[in-house]
């Protein structure tokens, strides 16, 4: 058997919403090169672009409208240009003046990623029609090139496994840069990739069962977008739609009809309830609105409870290291306080062959 082997592909989005078949990209520029091997781990290094995991796409029967009309209704949820305070450039200090007129106003498209249960990586059988979800790969009639990496493997093994605490504010709603150097744990994570020879690998950061009231991403940890736009969902989730909801109610025929027929899965009850009431009066939307408004943020939005990181030996030959795109970060997200200002995180490292 082949050890395993890590290939990049640069992909490119035909609108801002675009479903890519990887698979198919794959077998363009490398024809059967996963033919060599059982499984094969896809990772995006982008926040706002990345894949479903194999067993959600599978109940959709990995078919490509289902997924783009699922990932539709989010973003109904979460409209482009709505009040977001990631988007208000004038309060983003951190970014110079330059930066200020081309930074994209994507907080629609983060926070899709981080409710509709997207993750920046998934790990599928080679015979497995794999798509890739960019949610921002058109901005201001620019076509960004996307990038993703794939490892095949043959086994896996786990090497190590440790603890991490990590600690919360007295907050109810907070959420923790797990890769802030103060912390250490990347530098904790990075010694055992070290001290175990990881060349290749996974790190699966998982909450363990009685680590309520919380979930993780991996997004880019943006204070604003984490601090107020995060906030702003998870204390009320249909903040968004709501102040864009009118505007909908007047013009129907936006909102794509084929997300009434597909979003029937994972997706709460409250989207498919206000699709079906698009087009009626505007006091049932209002009632629509009120009823869900206390639905719990653990409910309402696909909050993971565990993410991946995947190991590569991209920089040094030999020397894995955690794959990460530039603003890419884990992240720990609370929308009830922890008593104890402390969090578990199990880490589990991983090894492929």
């Amino acid at each position: 058997m082949e050890s395993a082997k890590a290939v990049d592909l640069a992909l490119t989005p035909r609108s801002r919403l675009d479903v890519i078949n990887v698979t198919e990209v794959l077998k363009r520029q490398f024809g059967d090169l996963l033919s060599n091997y059982r499984k094969a781990l896809y990772y995006s290094c982008h926040t706002t672009a990345g894949y479903f995991d194999r067993s959600f796409c599978a109940r959709l029967n990995h078919d490509c409208d289902s997924l783009r009309a699922y990932v539709e209704s989010f973003q109904n949820l979460f409209p482009p240009d709505a009040d977001y305070q990631h988007d208000q450039m004038e309060q983003r200090t951190e970014l110079s003046e330059e930066q200020r007129h081309q930074e994209p106003r994507n907080a629609d498209s983060h926070l899709t990623f981080m409710g509709s249960g997207l993750s920046n990586c998934a790990t599928y059988a080679p015979d497995t029609p794999v798509y890739f979800i960019d949610l921002d790969g058109v901005y201001d009639e620019k076509v960004r090139e996307r990038h993703t990496t794939v490892i095949g493997f043959n086994s896996e093994e786990v090497a190590a496994r440790v603890s991490l605490m990590v600690p919360v504010s007295g907050h109810s709603v907070d959420s923790v840069n797990l890769k802030d150097d103060r912390l250490g744990l990347y530098d904790e994570l990075q010694e055992l990739l070290k001290r175990h020879e990881i060349v290749k690998g996974r790190i699966d950061l998982t909450l363990p069962s009685h680590e309520r009231y919380a979930g993780l991403t991996v997004n880019e940890f943006e204070t604003y977008l984490m601090q107020h736009d995060l906030v702003e969902v998870l204390s009320n989730p249909l903040r968004f739609m709501a102040e864009k909801g009118k505007h909908m109610l007047s013009d129907p025929k936006a909102i794509p009809s084929k997300a009434r027929d597909y979003a029937k899965y994972d997706l709460v009850h409250v989207v498919n309830e206000f699709l079906d009431a698009l087009g009626l009066s505007e006091s049932l939307f209002e009632r629509v609105i009120q009823k869900f408004l206390a639905v719990p943020a653990e409910r309402f939005l696909r909050m993971k409870r565990s993410v991946s990181l995947p190991i590569s030996d991209h920089k040094e030959k030999g020397n894995g290291s955690i794959l990460q795109g530039i603003y890419q970060s884990p992240v720990l997200v609370q929308w009830k306080k922890s008593e104890a200002h402390m969090r578990r995180i199990n880490a589990t490292i991983v090894r492929f062959e």
